[in-house]
């Protein structure tokens, strides 16, 4: 009886899976526009930013992370090369954790490392499983997780 209530349940809770795999890489990629945003506004600014939180080449990493934020948001949105972008995103994450929030901690509250650590579980997600059924890596390759 148990089996067969369990089996229902699944097959129930299965149908959104798409639309909520959609509607993360959609959020993902919206709390990482405004932080890319700020960078490439004046990158300048960030430079002499990494330099100041001891980043090596911090010209040249500036303009890197930026250029991985802006070409993930636009992968996450479209799906388009999602497990690659999100593998470069989480490693921009990790950057994150170790040269800005682990000082403070892991709450939110205290820009602790709670929220980039979120953003890479999601990512590891994406990286995982592909893009879902509504993405281009779906159209163009036919990822093969859609099922």
């Amino acid at each position: 009886m148990f089996k067969n209530l369990f089996g229902e349940i699944s097959v129930l809770f299965s149908y959104p899976k798409h639309l909520i795999v959609l509607l993360s890489r959609f959020v993902v990629a919206y709390g990482f526009a405004k932080p890319a945003l700020m960078k490439l506004s004046d990158m300048t600014v960030t430079a002499s930013w990494f330099a100041s939180i001891s980043i090596p080449f911090p010209t040249f990493f500036a303009y890197f992370v930026s250029g991985i934020e802006t070409v993930g948001i636009i992968g996450l949105v479209f799906g388009l090369f999602t497990r690659y972008v999100s593998i470069f995103l989480a490693l921009v994450m990790i950057g994150a954790i170790f040269f800005v929030h682990i000082p403070n901690g892991f709450s939110v509250v205290n820009d602790g490392i709670e929220i980039p650590l979120y953003y890479m579980i999601f990512l590891s997600l994406f990286a995982s499983f592909g893009a879902g059924k509504y993405s281009l890596d779906n159209l163009i390759f036919k990822d093969g997780n859609n099922e």
